[in-house]
């Protein structure tokens, strides 16, 4: 050690200590004589050397890499430490572990439906799990330009595809759109073989996929609460109204829905009654004073005064006329 008593023995070790990282590079540090390679337990090292990979290391432990590593490497196998030199290469720390991450579609998703032009827009949550699968794809389509890779960008992936796979499935499976969560198993299973395809390319194997909840827009949601409820009191219409006005009586107000509804109808129910009951009260009282009006009609409708018709062309002139007020004739 009198050659290199000057040098500071480096630790090669997981310096990322975020639950989220699915691995970590150590590099542009120069590995000095006497280093020491730490792996812990849920960890795998990775030795790369100028881009190629070296050698994988998934035991955990404490090691010296002049000894216990390096002779262990593909073409560093016969490398040694000279004066004030030491050896620079990387080391990717991969987290070994199954993550387990949430996902929701970003928008409502427009799934075709009877009678819909549009389609019925429904919204998915729930969960998958992933892990790493395939280091030589991970290095060479994700490792070689970062420098470390979280999870919330595999999930960006995931939900960047979910759309487009949850109408695949709905419509491949045939399932009933109003019916999904029944059907979730079937659906889920599709799309956790086809998200593996696709993420296989970037070394990441996905290990489970769950529909956990599909929700309709509030109005679909409010017909089905009101379709559940007629179910359990049946068609007995009397038992339907009672329940209906019992709850706007009990909220303290007419309701909302059905039950308002209802409560209007029995209103003007009321009104109407108390319409008739008027209108009949005024026809007893035209028919008790019917002859009276009549003969006053019949008196108004007769002339005030009397007289006889002009001799010349037969105009009706009154009793005190002169002339004729149609030809001129004298009367008188």
């Amino acid at each position: 050690m009198g050659l290199f008593s000057g040098q500071l023995s480096s630790v090669v070790e997981w310096e990322e200590y975020r639950d989220d990282v699915i691995f970590w590079k150590f590099a542009n540090k120069e590995i000095k004589k006497g280093s020491r390679l730490i792996i812990r337990q849920g960890q795998d090292a990775i030795f790369m050397y100028n881009g190629i990979v070296e050698g994988i290391f998934k035991d955990e432990g404490n090691y010296d890499i002049e000894s216990d590593i390096i002779p262990f490497l593909s073409t560093l196998a016969g490398f040694k430490f000279g004066f004030n030199s030491g050896l620079r290469a990387e080391v990717l720390f991969v987290n070994t572990k199954e993550f387990n991450v949430k996902w929701g579609t970003k928008n409502a998703i427009n799934l075709p439906a009877p009678n819909l032009p549009g389609g019925m827009p429904v919204r998915a949550f729930g969960n998958f799990q992933f892990r790493v699968a395939d280091y030589m794809k991970m290095i060479e389509n994700v490792a070689g330009v970062k420098q470390q890779f979280i999870v919330d960008e595999v999930r960006d992936r995931v939900i960047g595809r979910l759309d487009q796979l949850l109408m695949k499935w709905i419509a491949k499976e045939g399932k009933d759109m109003f019916n999904l969560q029944a059907n979730a198993y079937d659906i889920s299973k599709g799309i956790s073989q086809d998200l593996n395809e696709e993420l296989m390319e970037i070394g990441i194997g996905v290990t489970g996929f769950a529909i956990q909840s599909v929700t309709y827009p509030e109005e679909i949601q409010q017909m089905v609460q009101k379709v559940a409820a007629q179910s359990m009191i049946g068609n007995n219409m009397g038992v339907y109204q009672n329940v209906a006005m019992t709850d706007a009586m009990s909220n303290g107000k007419a309701g909302s829905g059905i039950a308002q509804d209802m409560v209007g109808m029995q209103m003007g129910m009321m009104m109407g009654q108390q319409m008739m009951n008027n209108m009949n009260q005024m026809n007893g009282m035209n028919q008790t004073n019917g002859m009276g009006q009549m003969n006053m009609n019949q008196a108004m409708a007769q002339p005030q005064t009397a007289g006889g018709f002009c001799p010349n062309c037969g105009a009706q002139v009154a009793a005190d006329a002169n002339f004729c007020v149609k030809c001129g004739q004298k009367l008188k």
